[in-house]
């Protein structure tokens, strides 16, 4: 499953500086609006510790790990909706991510240019939110104007996504985004096909100093919160100037690094995490001599679609999964003793796949 990760902000929240030290680019970073306006896209392989400790027991000749693409989207103004700044440009990117990562500037410095001229989490977000909305609320009369003919027929379907959309357009009008509406599970395929922006996850990035990083907020971040609130989302706390200063240091030295500012996780592991948690994503493992493999797939994936991901036919053709679980294989070291000790699963069609599963799919 390939995941693309837009991050997004207004101009100068720190967005680019932590793309950079995402995925050791080369983003151009300054002091000005509209330093970045063509969205540079940095692929990032994602640290799981549990794949290189499978590759280490089996000797494998390749470790795969999973790869994730984080888009550094122009920053956003007043009036992108209207085609202000880079408006336009900004949100077609939008489109083709799959999640947004929303980074709000939550530290005050005078020597960093705020567009708004004071540092304003609330305001931040609300002038992305506003225009994110504005342009789904284009998107869906569009649809409307188109519908409304076929909805005088008795054309059941049409009926169902007028209603719908006038919905939709409801809540837009009142300042809520697409993703908060209580929509049915059933229609979730249908709505995701009129792409509509505010319908993307998001999670919001508190871009803060290194003294709230340690302390864990800030009135910023606490405002921040508190307007997330109703929305369910998640604020994940990440200083972009500490990052980029480890992101020139070698492995051992990052993790020393981290120590020194008493940190459990670089930005990169939290970030992922989260975004994972955002999706409702899992890992599952394939392993041999060969290679060893992650793959990344829904949370209740059952066999034969987590099979799907390495080829359509592995799906088509399923009998059968040897399933091995991670911490068996850890504690008993090969598949050889895995199997004398009983630990090797044979599953059906019906099995769903875990976190950390270690797959062998047998198929036609």
């Amino acid at each position: 499953m390939a995941l693309r990760y837009g991050i997004v902000g207004l101009p100068n929240v720190g967005k680019s500086t932590l793309f950079n030290a995402l995925s050791s680019g080369n983003a151009a970073v300054a002091n000005f609006p509209f330093c970045t306006i063509e969205p540079n896209i940095g692929v990032v392989r994602v640290p799981d510790e549990r794949i290189q400790a499978l590759a280490i027991l089996i000797a494998s000749q390749k470790v795969i790990p999973t790869f994730i693409e984080f888009v550094d989207i122009a920053g956003l103004v007043k009036g992108a909706s209207q085609g202000e700044g880079l408006g336009n440009q900004f949100l077609a990117n939008i489109r083709e991510v799959d999640a947004i990562v929303h980074v709000v500037r939550c530290f005050q410095d005078s020597r960093v240019v705020h567009v708004a001229g004071q540092v304003d989490p609330v305001f931040d977000k609300e002038v992305i939110d506003y225009e994110l909305q504005m342009k789904d609320l284009e998107t869906i009369r569009k649809r409307i104007a188109k519908l409304e003919k076929l909805t005088k027929s008795d054309n059941k379907q049409a009926q169902h996504e007028y209603s719908l959309l006038q919905c939709l357009a409801a809540h837009l009008a009142q300042g809520g985004n697409a993703r908060t509406v209580a929509i049915a599970r059933s229609d979730y395929p249908l709505v995701q096909s009129w792409q509509l922006l505010t319908f993307k996850p998001v999670l919001y990035v508190a871009n803060v100093d290194e003294k709230t990083l340690q302390e864990g907020t800030n009135d910023y971040v606490e405002d921040l919160r508190n307007i997330v609130r109703e929305e369910h989302a998640e604020v994940v706390l990440v200083s972009a100037a500490l990052e980029a200063q480890m992101a020139t240091l070698l492995q051992p030295d990052q993790t020393l690094f981290l120590e020194e500012y008493n940190l459990k996780a670089s930005a990169l592991e939290v970030l992922i995490s989260a975004s994972y948690k955002l999706l409702g994503l899992i890992t599952y493992f394939t392993a041999g001599p060969q290679e060893v493999r992650a793959w990344t797939i829904m949370a209740g994936t059952k066999a034969p679609q987590a099979a799907g991901v390495i080829h359509s036919d592995f799906e088509k053709r399923f009998i059968k999964a040897e399933v091995i679980k991670l911490s068996d294989y850890l504690y008993y070291k090969t598949e050889l003793a895995c199997r004398a000790a009983g630990k090797v699963r044979i599953e059906g069609k019906s099995y769903v796949v875990e976190d950390g599963d270690i797959m062998h799919f047998r198929h036609a």
